[in-house]
């Protein structure tokens, strides 16, 4: 059986509400999982301690029976000192887009043609 520790979402309508689960790679995201093993409140505020609260020795008792963490929860588990921290690396996230690249240049082809009179 393929584990998987991920968010199963709970809440109503812009309101949303996680818990943290071990479950089944097979099963739906909300549908039956195995145990709970936290909860995830997007709503509160960063620095709440009540934003995130994770049982980590059943996380670590998963892990060790192969369940795997979704990008999401490892985060968390980063966070909570679980896991060691993962480089991660995205080189394109700060270059813009094509259009903006080239309004930048014709801005700069302006600004020489200004500067030369």
């Amino acid at each position: 059986m393929a584990m998987k520790i991920r968010l199963a979402r709970g809440g109503s309508k812009k309101r949303p509400f996680y818990r943290i689960v071990a479950a089944d790679s097979r099963m739906p995201r909300d549908g039956r999982f195995i145990e709970k093993l936290g909860t995830y409140n997007p709503l509160l505020p960063k620095d709440s301690e009540e934003r995130v609260k994770i049982d980590l020795d059943r996380v670590k008792h998963w892990m060790d029976q192969g369940a795997q963490p979704t990008d999401r929860v490892t985060r968390f588990l980063e966070a909570a000192g679980v896991v060691e921290k993962k480089e991660r690396s995205n080189p394109k996230k700060a270059v813009p887009g094509k259009k903006a690249q080239e309004r930048a240049e014709e801005k700069a082809a302006e600004a020489a043609a200004s500067a030369d009179e």
